[in-house]
């Protein structure tokens, strides 16, 4: 056992991973969650459930791939069942516009320039609702604490890894894209 699961001692006051995070969402991506949810409670776990209890009929569990694998698996559901459900009770969600649509909150579509001319469309969302593909990043990042409150034709530096990058606000919208 030696060695395992250990990973790289970290000074908890410096690591980011320790920063709390905000707990908003919006409501497609509480919808969203809360589908996943009901899928799980519904579907997935009584489908394990009886997987488990048709292996186990066979015999010896010991050596009985289904059923190990079942279990591992109706395990890993229902702790993603409880996760879900605390996650759920914890979040805050954010279902209307905010009174100054002119400035950036939680929720915008905003699109930026950078120093080269190019275009960059990010939207502001929660920490459950990241999406890469879509560019949808948490309002924890470091860019998106730079663009709270700004509006069009504002400038905004964030410090990156590649050091600072300049951008300006071209657009704000909210709603669908």
């Amino acid at each position: 056992m030696k060695g395992r699961n250990m990973t790289r001692w970290r000074d908890p006051a410096k690591d980011p991973r320790q920063e709390p995070k905000s707990h908003l969402i919006t409501a497609e991506g509480a919808a969203r969650l809360r589908g996943i949810l009901d899928h799980l409670s519904r579907v997935k776990r009584p489908e394990l459930s009886a997987k488990v209890g048709e292996a186990a009929a066979l015999g010896d569990r010991s050596e009985n791939a289904d059923y190990t694998y079942n279990k591992k698996e109706l395990n890993r559901v229902i702790a993603r069942i409880r996760y879900l459900t605390k996650r759920l009770d914890e979040l805050q969600v954010v279902d209307r516009l905010p009174a100054n649509t002119d400035k950036i909150f939680f929720g915008a579509y905003v699109s930026l320039e950078d120093e080269e001319g190019e275009t960059l469309d990010i939207r502001i969302v929660g920490h459950d609702e990241l999406d890469t593909q879509k560019r949808w990043i948490s309002i924890d990042a470091p860019l998106a604490k730079a663009l709270l409150g700004k509006e069009v034709d504002d400038d905004v530096t964030v410090l990156t890894p590649n050091g600072e990058t300049f951008y300006t606000v071209t657009a704000i919208r909210y709603g669908h894209p």
